[in-house]
This record gives structure tokens, sequence and C-alpha cells, in this order.
């Protein structure tokens, strides 16, 4: 993949999440090693409210402290302490900053409060996923937290590994790939094993866009874009790789220009979710007619969330002369532009399954969802009629 580079002068900042702390290390490393004059910061958020921060400069531990937070939470870490840390580092002079973040903080949250709290210009050069791919897969399918498995302080979080992960893959622009900690365990050599070579077949289905970068390959920085980042991860947005196969894994995608039945899609669901590592998609449900909703399912879980209206419904006539109008998030919404029909207009179902090839069916995922979309005789029945199985107009 070719990796355009962008220099800016002022301050650079390239930002690391991970929930391996030896992959955080390595990917860290790596990046501070690309500019003259970078300080490499690693954040940890321990119990009672206590982070850790470390900074080294060429390799070398100079600088470790504690501090305790009045209320020790991911967005505190990084606003009381991650932000105040990359501002007090580029007055001393250097001119890149690498911040690894504590496990469980994305990057997102990381840039957003950056930008809100930073006195001076700063460009992120890379947001940087470190991992290792043999783990990846584990990872999808776990059904503990993050705070169960040991990997936040916060009893609060209950995302998953896999609904971390996946949130990770769509914000970054490049993935670091590297050992975890447990396979030191092993004796063996990690890049050599089956996991390690289906994990990067799976990262190349779940991460097209990003660049796969293991220990010794060359790595340039200034590749992050912004706009294009908050895009992929927009709810309901559905991006897929040039090639529908990476060996053992396969992505499906299906449009279905009418509504689908609610009742229908109720049953359709699960078997639709079944053996899929990610789902996800827009929706054009018929008891909830005016609603845009957005469907995800990662490993063991799935939900359906509202969106608000479509932009045909809320009177988007800009988008008929190729406008680019806004979501509720004040965000572009290209998708609009890309699939107006000129019937429907944004309305519809598209939907993207991941999964194994042997547990995905492309024959049978879009014979269900055609299967749920209404008859024609059935669009002349009243919408308001049908029965809300999923409670889909409550969310209005």
């Amino acid at each position: 993949m070719r990796m355009i580079c962008i220099y800016n002068t002022g301050m650079h900042l390239s930002v690391v999440s991970s929930l391996d702390s030896q992959c955080r290390e390595a990917a860290t490393a790596k990046l501070g090693r690309t500019h003259r004059d970078s300080a490499v910061v690693l954040h940890d958020l321990l119990d009672g409210s206590v982070v850790l921060r470390r900074v080294f400069r060429n390799g070398e531990l100079v600088e470790q402290a504690q501090t305790v937070l009045e209320h020790g939470c991911l967005s505190c870490t990084v606003r009381l302490d991650v932000v105040p840390t990359a501002e007090r580092l580029a007055a001393s002079g250097h001119d890149h900053i690498v911040l690894g973040l504590p496990p469980g903080v994305s990057v997102d949250m990381a840039v957003a409060e950056l930008k809100r709290g930073l006195e001076r210009p700063a460009v992120i050069d890379n947001a940087v996923l470190a991992i290792d791919p043999s783990a990846l897969e584990d990872h999808v399918w776990d059904k503990h937290t993050l705070y169960e498995s040991g990997f936040t302080a916060m009893p609060e979080d209950h995302r998953t590994s896999g609904e971390f992960l996946i949130g990770e893959l769509g914000h970054a622009d490049t993935i670091m790939v590297h050992a975890g900690l447990g396979a030191e365990l092993t004796g063996l050599r990690p890049d050599s094993s089956e996991d390690w070579a289906q994990g990067l077949e799976l990262l190349a289905q779940l991460a097209p866009h990003a660049a796969v970068s293991a220990r010794d390959d060359d790595f340039r920085p200034g590749c992050y874009d912004g706009a294009e980042a908050l895009a992929r991860v927009r709810r309901g947005s559905v991006r897929v790789p040039l090639k529908e196969e990476s060996g053992s894994f396969r992505t499906v995608l299906h449009k279905v220009e009418r509504p689908l039945h609610p009742v229908r899609f109720r049953e359709a669901l699960p078997k639709l979710a079944e053996g899929c590592h990610w789902m996800r998609g827009r929706l054009w449900i018929a008891s909830a007619a005016k609603i845009r909703i957005a469907v995800q399912g990662i490993g063991p879980r799935v939900w359906l969330e509202s969106t608000g209206e479509w932009l045909a419904d809320a009177g988007a006539d800009s988008v008929r002369e190729g406008k680019v109008p806004q979501d509720e998030d004040g965000l572009h919404d290209a998708d609009a532009v890309l699939d107006w029909h000129p019937r429907f207009g944004d309305r519809g179902t598209v939907l993207a399954v991941t999964g194994r090839g042997d547990d995905v069916d492309a024959a049978e995922i879009r014979a269900l969802l055609d299967g749920c979309a209404l008859s024609e005789a059935e669009m002349r029945l009243d919408f308001a009629a049908l029965e809300d199985p999923l409670e889909l107009e409550s969310t209005l």
C-alpha cells in the first residue's frame, strides 16, 4: 500500500492504542525513531484512580511519575494527564511526541481531547493500533468486558475487547503487529504460526484501508486523515475490502431497496449474525420507516440504534443537487449522494457481514435479506399499522 506523507511545521503527535502493553511499547518505540527529537510517553490507569506516566527519549526512561485523579476514568486520564504532558513536552522543544494510550482509551477519544485541550497547533501524524494478530479472533469472540478481562480499572466499562478493537481498526490509519505478552510463554516464533497468518487475513477484511507494519517493515509518518477516519466509523457506514475474500475470511455486501418487514427481519437477524465476526450497516425497517437504523454485530453481541431521520424524510433537497449534507453528528454523508435512489432517496438497507468462509454464505445472507423486503402489495399498506417487535419507533 502506498502511504502519502504530509509534513507540517509545529507540534507533531502520533497516537497509539492497544490492549497489549508489549505490542504498545514496540509500536511507540518504532514511531519514536521516525523523528530526530521524539519523546515517547506511556500512560496507564491503575487501580485507585492512579495514573502512571513514563517518558522515554532514545529508548531511555527519563521520567516516571504517578498522579492520583479525583475521578479516575479514561477520559479524565486523557484530559488531565495525557494532554498536559504533550503540551509540556512540546514546550520543552520536542517536535514529535508519541502517545501510548492507556488500554481501553480509543484513538478517537484521544484525538478529540487533544484538539480541545492543546494550546498550540498540532498535527496528528498517525493513529496506530498495536496488536498481536494471533489474538485478534479470540478478542472478537470474547464475551468478557474490558474490566472483567483486566484491561481497564473501570468496572463501568462494559465494552468487550472485540468492540474496542473493531472501533480502533476503523479509526486507525496504521496497524503495527507484534507478538503480545502471551506469545513469549510458548517459546515459538509467533509470526510463523497459523494463528498469526490467519490474524493478518482477518485484518485485511476488517481494516482494508489501513497499512499493516511488522517489526522490520519500513514505516513513514504523516498518513492520518481525521475526516476520513470519522467517515469510516460513522454509525451505519459501510466500507468493504476490494477483495471479498482473504484466505479463510470473506466479506459479503448486500443492499435491499425496499423497506424490511419488522417481524421477518427479527426472525432473520439471529441467522444473519450467526458465526459472523463483524456485521455492520444501516436498515430501513417499515415499522419505523423514517428512522435510519444502524446495526452492528461484533462476535457474540448485536445491537441496533437510531441515527436520526433519513435525509429524504428530513427534506434534504440539496442531495438531489449533488451537495453533500451533514448528519446529526455534523459529519458529511457522502453515502447519501452516492446511493441516492430516484424513488426512495437515501432510504434503503445496506449490510456487510465478515466472517470465516465456512460460516458466511453469500447466497444465504442475500436470500435472508431479500426475504425480509416488503412485497409490492405490502408497500401499499399503512406502515404505522405494522407490528414493531424491535420497538424502533420508540427511539425517535
